[in-house]
C-alpha cells in the first residue's frame, strides 16, 4: 500500500510539476509530441500528401492518440482529486485531444478536429517559467469586465443599424441585384459597415449607391468606438493596479486604492516626480 502511494506521489510530481528534472523532461517530451501531432494534421490536409501517405499518417496518429490516452489516464490516476482535474480547463483540453482520434476511426474527416491539441501548447508557459507574464492578463480581463455594458450597448446599436440598412437595400435593390432577402441585405450591411467589402453583392441603383456611401461613412465613424472604450478601461485597470503597490519602506500591500501614504509606517506610497 505504501509503495503504491509512493508511486502515485512520484507520478504526480513528474506529471503535474515542472520544478524537477523529471517533470521538466516529461513536459518537454509531451510538448514535442503535441507539436508533432499538429504538424501531422496540417501536412495531412494537403491533398497530394494525404493521397500518398494516408495509411502511414493514420497509423502514426493512432499511436499518438494512444500516448495521449495513456497520459490522460495517468493524470487521473495520480491526481489527488481526479474529478477536479477532469473538469478543469486543462483536463477538458486533454480529453478533447483524445476524442477526435477516436472519432477518426469511424469518421475520417474528424481527424482534422485534432487541431484542438494546439491548446495543449499553453503548457509551454509552465515549462519555460513564463507564468508571471500571464498575470498581466488580469489587466485585459478587468478591462473587458469594465467595458462589458458599454460594448453591449454599442453592439445593439450596430445591430439596429445593419438591420435598417439591410432592409432598405432589400427594398431598393431587390433580388435582381443580388439582394434576395433581408438576411442577405443585412449580410451586405455588415460587410460594408465593417469596411471589409467582399464585393460579392454590389448596389446598382443610384439610391442604393447613396445608401452604400452612407453605410461606409458610418462604418468609418464608429469602427474605433469599441477600441476607445476598451483602451479607456484598460488604462483605468492599470492605474488602479499601480495605486495598490507595496509600500517602498515596510512592504505593506493592502492599501486603499486612493491612499497616498502607508497606513503602517506613514511613508509616501509614490515618489514625487521632480
Amino acid at each position: 500500500m505504501d509503495s503504491q502511494r509512493t508511486l502515485r506521489e512520484k507520478l504526480y510530481t513528474i506529471i503535474f510539476f515542472s520544478d524537477t528534472v523529471a517533470g521538466r523532461r516529461f513536459d518537454t517530451t509531451l510538448l514535442l509530441i503535441i507539436l508533432a501531432s499538429l504538424v501531422l494534421v496540417i501536412v495531412d490536409s494537403i491533398e497530394g500528401v494525404h493521397r500518398e501517405y494516408a495509411t502511414l499518417f493514420a497509423n502514426i496518429e493512432l499511436g499518438l492518440t494512444t500516448i495521449f490516452a495513456v497520459e490522460y489516464m495517468l493524470r487521473l490516476y495520480c491526481s489527488p482529486k481526479p474529478l477536479r482535474y477532469a473538469f478543469s480547463f486543462y483536463g477538458l483540453v486533454d480529453l478533447l485531444a483524445i476524442v477526435p482520434g477516436i472519432l477518426a476511426i469511424y469518421y475520417s474527416d474528424a481527424q482534422y478536429l485534432m487541431i484542438v491539441r494546439v491548446i495543449r501548447m499553453l503548457r509551454i508557459f509552465r515549462v519555460l517559467k513564463l507564468r508571471p507574464y500571464l498575470s498581466q492578463a488580469n489587466y485585459l480581463m478587468a478591462a473587458l469586465r469594465g467595458s462589458r455594458q458599454k460594448i453591449i450597448v454599442f453592439l445593439l446599436t450596430v445591430s439596429t443599424l445593419v438591420t435598417v440598412f439591410g432592409t432598405l437595400m432589400y427594398v431598393i435593390e431587390g433580388p435582381e441585384h443580388g439582394f434576395t432577402s433581408i438576411p442577405m441585405g443585412i449580410y451586405w450591411a455588415i460587410v460594408t459597415l465593417t469596411t471589409v467589402g467582399f464585393g460579392d453583392i454590389v448596389p446598382k441603383t443610384p439610391v442604393g449607391q447613396i445608401i452604400s456611401a452612407l453605410v461606409m461613412i458610418t462604418g468609418y465613424s464608429i469602427i474605433a468606438v469599441p477600441t476607445g472604450i476598451f483602451t479607456a478601461e484598460l488604462t483605468n485597470a492599470m492605474r488602479g493596479e499601480r495605486q495598490t503597490h507595496k509600500c517602498p519602506v515596510c512592504a505593506k500591500d493592502d492599501h486603499d486604492s486612493q491612499a497616498a501614504f502607508c497606513s503602517r509606517c506613514g511613508n509616501a506610497l509614490f515618489q514625487k516626480i521632480e
